[in-house]
């Protein structure tokens, strides 16, 4: 009688290929849907909180109920060995990338912005195969340049084609977020992945605090319904639950082919720009997404 074969996977655990890969699959692709809000969510934010604070109390709300559940759940430090991974993690996605991006909408659109989202899913694989060793196969890469290529051109000839300041930030934003990606990724194979955000997270508290207090009394507060709603959604949605199940997920299936999903999350911020803050897209919209969801079912099917 046939028996279905399994994969061991880097934690000693035996994993079936097909169940655990399409659970790991739709788990990777509600975190992009929560990463989509992130834009909408940080303008908002900025309608009541100068950047500074509204970076600095989001990366504090976040680790307070990150360490609220390593507490209750009475989860031991992670081992010394650890620890340099972590500093990545935190230095990249708890503070390297909101600090970026939040500075760069103070100017950009949410459209434009999606620039970095674009190319982010590229750049994790990249980082992933220099880091990780990952080996996708040539139909992966292929996919994955005409997916990146494609939301590109879309995102630019949304906000108009012209490229501002804020571009620096933008991509200074898609590194350390790339390479927060795949430490993270790495990580999780190792240990539960929201271990590998809670404890990043905690590890930027001591710096937190002082920084939400000192940017707190420096710029203005306005506490208004977009205000408050946006900042606890990038502080609970964005920065905890969203990167909860991403940095599992990521383990699950692979960091390339988790980054690929993320295609689809520039298409999203785009929608989620229309119905919450007002914006207006064109006709190539649709065209683009259809492009893009090609481009995610090659890659999730290739090799690697």
């Amino acid at each position: 009688m046939r028996t279905q074969s399994s994969a061991i996977a880097p934690t000693g655990i035996a994993v079936s290929g097909r169940p655990g890969t399409s659970i790991g699959t739709l788990q990777a692709a509600l975190g992009v849907v929560a990463f989509s809000l992130t834009f909408p969510a940080t303008a908002w934010g900025l309608e009541g909180f100068g950047p500074w604070s509204l970076v600095a109390v989001r990366s504090v709300l976040a680790a307070l109920i990150a360490g609220g559940c390593l507490l209750v759940l009475r989860v031991p430090p992670p081992g010394r060995a650890h620890w340099p991974g972590l500093a990545v993690v935190a230095a990249g996605v708890v503070v390297g990338f909101p600090l970026l991006t939040t500075l760069a909408l103070r100017t950009s659109t949410t459209a434009h912005a999606a620039v970095v989202v674009g190319l982010l899913p590229l750049t994790t694989a990249l980082c992933s195969a220099l880091r990780v060793g990952t080996r996708p196969s040539r139909t992966f890469w292929t996919a994955a340049l005409v997916g990146a290529a494609a939301v590109v051109v879309f995102t630019v000839q949304q906000s108009g084609g012209a490229l501002t300041i804020a571009d620096l930030y933008l991509f200074g934003a898609l590194l350390v977020c790339a390479a927060g990606y795949t430490e993270g990724g790495r990580l999780a194979r190792t240990m539960p992945g929201w271990q590998v955000v809670g404890w990043a997270l905690v590890l930027c508290l001591p710096i937190g605090v002082p920084a939400a207090a000192l940017a707190l009394s420096y710029e203005p507060v306005r506490l208004t319904a977009h205000s408050v709603t946006g900042l606890l959604w990038v502080a609970a949605g964005s920065q905890f639950l969203g990167l909860v199940v991403w940095y599992r997920d990521m383990a699950a299936i692979g960091i390339p082919k988790a980054s690929q999903l993320q295609l689809a999350q520039p298409l999203l911020t785009l929608v989620w720009s229309v119905l919450l803050l007002g914006e207006h897209l064109t006709v190539a919209a649709p065209l683009t997404a259809a492009a893009v969801l090609v481009c995610i079912a090659v890659t999730q099917r290739a090799r690697g």
